[in-house]
């Protein structure tokens, strides 16, 4: 591994990155510890003690996987990565410091408030009030100092990772805010604005384009970014890139009813959804393809290097669930999946195969240069990836059984009309699965706690001090390419 030119304190500012990288990983272990205790209190319901129970538990999992772990990394990577393509510091060090420090108060804020039972009750979307006006501020602070990097900066091209990232950043300010208008009756209560069929719309027009805008359009700008200089290659096309991109943030935003099929909804409204929810497939596997083919002639280096492994799983799942997503949105699949734990095995055959995977690699990618050293064991990185994608498996492949088990029993009718099996009689059915999800998540678990290790390892035998000053190069060339 060589050094990356122009990490100078001079240049860049590697301390932001440094502070999100760390935060990040932490947050990570934080956030997959509390699912590996939700998936056994579903396995063992006796687990559920006092306010430590599932109903509070489960949002301080996703909110901190999501906003912890996975927006953590793409903090860390777009900060890394924004520099280095405009080929200047960023625009302002002490709004830097603002996003770092703000934006982890926040996620703290979040798990307190969370446990003590404060919540909207909206999904990805739990956070009160006061938490709620927070995170606009950070947000504005972070969006603020991006465009005023790129605004000053000495590169022409904008290279397709910095779009991804500015969709990511003005897209989920108008969903947060759109979706947060609400009502306050005390510090810690308020009540949306909207009602009824209304609400839901809007909360899943906002929570489906959080997966969208969260987990897809930043975790591409990592991808785009952090692949072709790990493969050494440019990226394979970018005309496709930039018809992925424009194809994709037009499409996305429209799909969000295909959460309330066979809801109070409008039927026009559910089929609109379902329609760009299939036309999404098809930039999707474009992205896909373009993620691959970048690793024409260097294939043989993923025999022996560990984040290239995860970085080529982690597309191979995002094809996967780009197709199986468009799938659930139709109709008749849509009334077998709904409910089931079918939708939880595909939304984490996205969160822990495409996104977590793509995140474990950009950090293994940044550490080392962060603190200019060699990583401390990549016979522990390629174990890492190893036990991911087995903990990946034996959490997904269960939920989809378990999930087409659910659905096929709560629609089998008696000849007289009545049903078939009660509901306890599924949730007996099903928990041997919830079992092998649990030991699967552990071992998902497991790995992320030897990154743990490794990159502890890693920043003790590095430094943070930079090497003399070097000319900046120019990335755009470095990994754009292609045709």
């Amino acid at each position: 591994m060589t050094q990356s030119a122009g990490d100078a304190p001079a240049l860049y500012d590697m301390d932001v990155v440094r502070g999100f990288a760390l935060s990040a990983l932490i947050w990570g272990i934080v956030g997959m510890t509390v699912g590996l205790v939700i998936a056994l209190q579903l396995a063992w319901p006796e687990l559920n003690w006092g306010i430590f129970h599932f109903g509070r538990l489960r949002p301080i999992h996703t909110n901190a996987v999501i906003f912890g772990f996975t927006l953590g990394v793409v903090f860390a990577g777009s900060y890394y990565g924004v520099q280095r393509l405009c080929r200047v510091r960023m625009y302002s060090d002490t709004l830097s410091r603002i996003n770092l420090w703000g934006w982890n108060a926040i996620i703290v804020a979040a798990a307190v408030s969370l446990v003590l039972g404060a919540s909207t009750s909206k999904e990805y979307a739990e956070l009160e009030w006061p938490i709620d006006i927070a995170i606009t501020v950070v947000w504005v602070v972070y969006a603020v100092n991006f465009f005023g990097t790129l605004a000053k900066r000495r590169e022409r091209a904008m290279y397709a990772a910095i779009w991804f990232w500015i969709a990511t950043i003005l897209t989920i300010a108008m969903l947060h805010i759109v979706n947060s208008i609400e009502l306050p009756v005390s510090m810690w209560k308020s009540y949306s604005a909207y009602a009824g069929v209304h609400d839901a719309n809007i909360q899943w027009w906002y929570g489906h384009n959080a997966v969208g805008f969260l987990l897809t359009t930043p975790i591409l700008g990592l991808m785009y970014y952090f692949l072709p200089k790990q493969a050494e290659r440019p990226i394979y096309s970018h005309r496709l890139s930039i018809l992925h991109f424009w194809s994709l943030i037009f499409i996305y935003i429209w799909a969000g009813p295909h959460h309330l099929i066979y809801s109070p909804l409008p039927d026009w409204a559910q089929t609109f959804g379902a329609a760009f929810s299939l036309m999404l497939i098809l930039p999707s596997w474009g992205g896909m393809l373009n993620g691959l083919l970048t690793l024409r002639g260097a294939w043989h280096k993923v025999r022996t290097d560990p984040v290239l492994k995860m970085f080529v799983v982690g597309l191979t799942f995002y094809g996967m669930s780009t197709f199986e997503g468009p799938m659930m949105s139709i109709k008749t699949v849509n009334s077998l999946s709904h409910f089931t734990n079918w939708t939880i095995g595909h939304v984490h055959s996205g969160a822990l195969g495409w996104v977590a995977l793509t995140s474990f690699a950009t950090l293994y990618y940044l550490v080392p240069r962060l603190w200019h050293t060699e990583l401390y064991s990549w016979r522990l990185a390629d174990l890492h990836f190893w036990t991911a994608t087995l903990g990946i498996v034996l959490y997904v492949t269960p939920m989809w059984i378990s999930g087409v088990t659910q659905g096929l029993m709560w629609r089998a009718v008696n000849p007289d009309g009545s049903l078939v099996y009660t509901f306890i009689d599924t949730v007996s059915a099903i928990r041997v699965y919830d079992i092998v999800r649990a030991v699967g998540g552990a071992i998902f678990l497991g790995g992320a706690f030897v990154m743990l290790y490794n990159v502890v390892m890693t920043v003790r035998k590095g430094t943070a001090s930079a090497p003399a000053p070097t000319p900046p190069p120019v990335e755009a060339a470095a990994v754009a390419g292609g045709n």
